[in-house]
Parts: structure tokens; sequence; C-alpha cells
């Protein structure tokens, strides 16, 4: 018996529309192999021709004797759209996590989080959501938060990673370091052990937070973190900070540039006794009159002079700044002009900074307070224990102005990533917290260092690449 080859059959339905079907003649008989669909418009009926056409062959592995064309066309009428992934912008993700050397750790979790944390941060419940719509990676809600604390005990592998990175692929010198602090609140009023109220940063005095010490290099790429508790003192943090990060990774005295804040006669004194150099703010007006007449004597508003004197926190070094003359001038000015109309009304205000009251209550210009500020227009100082013949006044200064790179990390892990406000209560979930977002900051800065852009760029562009899920019956 020969072989009795299907064809493709037209036949009109009940309803009034084209049925497409594959059949074969059996004995004057229609066998119906396949039905294709139905379709009313010629366009569509045109599409199930092609996907029956396309399904003979491939069934009856028969090939025709007069082959047309393939066509790039996709039959709509039997394709149904399911979605659309960003497997893409993942594919970049994981191929950077695993330069930098992340995937070492062997944890998808923390991976996964922290690429979320820069593509869309959240919740960790939205979050897992969000890995199922995006990439359709699935994690179960009750794993996550079981497995959530358990990421804290990976923070020195981490900053191993980060450090080796900074060294083998930026080529850093962590010689120098750069180190501050900001604070983190939580969504809620209770306290505990480590979520106390104190100096908030973010102006929410009244809500618990933590205290967290951020050390980046020259460039803004994060090397090390700790934290701490909310009522701690930020010029406390400093030196715990050092110590752990050079005992963990080997970092011999490393020279560490902060801010104002972290300077103090016991701060200074331990930092020499543990071989490390410094160089941080100094807050000029808190210097002596003798002292504030010369620096300003010397330098006698001549753009780039600076000085150098010896004092109990270590060499002062004043500079002078035509641009933070005029800068420093007009704010001064402002305060001046505020001052002199609460003195109008006979109201001292709020933190005035020229007002002061008389013994008997009444408010007035404080015009010593004005000369100082006057005498200091434009000058900018730092302490260090760095020998001018090891470093110069000028390189000084250029290193204290690195510190930008520290404090636009901050601003990147707080609006980019959203670190605050927090919504875990417990001490091994809010430190795998900071964790993740603590690898998203060293992934996104490594992201912006590479291609000059902004991270919420650099996620726009990646955005725009997606991919259509359809399903061809």
């Amino acid at each position: 018996m020969g072989i009795i080859m299907p064809s493709i059959r037209k036949t009109k339905t009940a309803s009034g529309a084209t049925a497409i079907q594959v059949v074969r003649y059996e004995n004057r008989k229609v066998v119906v192999m396949k039905h294709i669909g139905s379709a009313r418009t010629k366009e569509e009926i045109t599409a199930l021709i092609e996907s029956g056409t396309s399904w003979m062959t491939q069934e009856t592995k028969q090939q025709t004797l007069f082959p047309k064309e393939p066509r790039r066309t996709l039959a709509l009428a039997t394709t149904r759209y399911i979605g659309v992934t960003h497997h893409f912008a993942y594919r970049i993700f994981s191929i950077l996590g695993e330069k930098l050397g992340f995937t070492a750790l062997q944890s998808p979790l923390l991976l996964d989080l922290a690429y979320m944390r820069i593509i869309e941060p959240c919740s960790k419940l939205r979050t897992i959501g969000l890995l199922k719509r995006y990439f359709n990676i699935g994690y179960g809600e009750n794993a996550v938060y079981r497995i959530l604390p358990t990421l804290s005990k990976l923070k020195k592998a981490v900053e191993t990673i980060t450090v080796t990175w900074a060294k083998n692929g930026l080529s850093a010198d962590l010689s120098l370091v750069l180190y501050d602090v900001t604070t983190l609140y939580f969504e809620t009023f209770k306290t505990d052990d480590i979520r106390v109220s104190g100096f908030s940063k973010d102006n929410k005095s009244q809500q618990p937070q933590i205290v967290v010490g951020l050390l980046v290099t020259r460039v803004g790429f994060s090397l090390g973190y700790e934290v701490f508790k909310g009522n701690t003192f930020e010029g406390k943090t400093m030196l715990p900070v050092l110590e752990a990060f050079g005992k963990t990774h080997g970092v011999i005295t490393p020279t560490v540039v902060a801010d104002a804040a972290m300077i103090s006669r016991d701060n200074i004194k331990k930092l020499t006794e543990g071989g490390f150099s410094y160089i941080v703010g100094a807050r000029l007006a808190n210097c002596s009159p003798a002292v504030i007449s010369n620096i300003a004597t010397t330098l006698n508003k001549k753009d780039g002079a600076t000085i150098r004197i010896a004092t109990l926190h270590g060499e002062l070094i004043a500079a002078f700044s035509a641009k933070r003359y005029r800068k420093d001038k007009s704010e001064m000015e402002k305060q001046i002009i505020k001052a002199q109309a609460l003195i109008n009304k006979n109201e001292s205000g709020k933190r005035a900074k020229f007002v002061k009251k008389t013994n008997d209550n009444t408010p007035v210009l404080d015009e010593a307070l004005q000369a100082k500020a006057t005498s200091l227009l434009g000058i900018k100082g730092y302490y260090t224990n760095i020998p001018k013949e090891d470093m110069d006044n000028d390189t000084i200064v250029a290193r204290y102005h690195d510190l930008w790179h520290i404090e636009a990390a901050f601003r990147l892990s707080k609006s980019d990533l959203a670190t605050r406000p927090i919504f875990h209560y417990k001490e091994d979930a809010i430190k795998a917290h900071i964790l993740i977002c603590f690898v998203a900051l060293a992934l996104g800065r490594h992201m912006e260092l590479t291609t000059g852009l902004s991270l919420q760029r650099i996620v726009d562009l990646l955005w725009t690449v997606t991919e259509a899920i359809l399903l061809i019956r």
C-alpha cells in the first residue's frame, strides 16, 4: 500500500468561521489528523494554513517537490503572548559578579538580592516576586527568610573579594583609604541592643537607627564596613574599623582620610600609637585667636596659599581658596541679614549664628563672632601627622578633597540602592541587609567607574533590552 499523504482542508464551521485541518483520505473517507484552528479573516486563515503545512512537514518527514522559500513570519492566530523578561540585564550582572569574584561565595541568593537592589530596591518579599517576573528565578518566601540571617556570616569573605578586586582589578593603592560614617533608620519606634536612637544624619531623631562606618578607595570603590549601635559617636568608630580592616586583610598602616568629626586628642593618640597616618578636616573656628590671626595674616587672601602649624592634633595645614572665599562670604552675608532681622524683632531665633543675648536677655549682633568668621572666609583647615617631606601641603589638600567619592558612595547607597529605612528587626537580618547593600554598592560603583555613566542611567539602558515570551501552538 502506498503512503497516503495528508493535505490541508478548509471547511466552514457552524459559526460561519473557516476551520483549517490537516487531513488524509482513506477509503473515500476524511480522517482529521490535526485541527489547526478557526479563523475569519484572510490573514488569519493564511497563518493557519502555514501552521498546518509546517505541522505536516514535521509529522511526515516528507519534503515537497516544490519547496517554498521559508518566510520569517509569525502565525499570530496560533501564537499567544506570555510576557516579557529581562534576561540580558541579568546576564550582564552575572558576568560582572563573576568578574569581581562574588560567584566564589557560592551564594546565588546574596547575588540575586544584590542585583535586584540595583535594579529595583524594595522589600525582600517584593524582590522575590520581581526575580520571578523579570528573570524567571524562583525562591520560596520561607526559604529566603530562613537563609537571609545566615548571609551576614559572609561579610569577611565579601570584603576579601572587594579588597582583592581593588588591588588587582582597579590597581588601587590601599596605603590611603577614605573613611566616613552614616546613619540608617528603622520604620519603628522600638529600640533594642543595636537599634538605638542617636544623632541622625537623616533627620529621624525619634526613630532608632544604626551607625555604619565605610572604607573606600580614593575613587570610591567599596573596601569594608562595620555596623555600630545607633547612639555610637562617629568619632569613636574610625579606629575600630581601621584596626579590623588591617588585621583581616593585611593592609599595613594605611593613611586614612576623614572629615572633621573624626578628630579628637584621644583619636589622634590612638592613631599615632597604632602606626596610622591621617588626614582629617579641622574646625578652624575652634582654634585660638592667635592661631586664627596668624593663619589669616600669612595667607593674606592669596589663592592657593597654604600654611603649616604644629598643634596638639598634629600639624595643621590651612589653605585659602578664592572660590571658597566668594561662597563663604555670600553665606555669611545671608546669615547676618537673617540675624539682623531677628534682632529687629527682638528675637534670638533658633540656631541663629550671629545673634547673642546680653545680660538682660536682649538679642544683639555678635560682632566678635562676625570678626572671627570674616578672618576665616575662604580658609579650610586639615590636620595630619604626615611629615612635609613625605607629602607636601598641596597634596594633603588634594587627598582630603577625595572625600567627595565616599560622600557620593553614601548618596548612591541611600538613593539608588535605598539602603534605608530598614524593616528588619533581628540583628542577623539587619546585618545581612547591610551586606547585600554593600555588595550592590561595589557592583554599582564598578559599573560607574567602568562606563562613566550614573548607575541609574546604566540600569535604564539595560532595561531597554527585553525578550518576549511567545507560546506557538
